[in-house]
């Protein structure tokens, strides 16, 4: 089954979590191994996405929140537990035999 997110397919879950982002996620993340010069320049491209797309945090958060509430007992892995019936102990009261 192919998965098309506005005419782009998705083949991965880095793809789905591109096309929703409108941006690679490595962006955001960094990469392994990056020199502080690339840092520094993949923090200003960050910083200008920003600054003209000011709903993306927004909209990402949504997105984030959507997936969560889909996918919570995967996510989580939540199972009921039992409660535990009550337990009596015996009376200590009365004479000693």
């Amino acid at each position: 089954m192919r998965a098309y997110i506005g005419g782009h397919q998705a083949v991965s879950t880095d793809d789905f979590i591109e096309l929703a982002l409108g941006t690679p996620v490595e962006l955001w993340l960094g990469e392994e191994g990056e020199s502080e010069e690339e840092r520094a320049a993949r923090l200003d491209a960050a910083r200008d996405i920003l600054a003209d797309n000011p709903e993306l945090p927004d909209a990402v958060s949504r997105v984030v929140a959507e997936v969560i509430e889909a996918h919570a007992p995967e996510l989580f892995n939540v199972v009921p537990l039992a409660r535990p019936a009550g337990r009596r102990w015996p009376s200590r009261k009365g004479a000693a035999a």
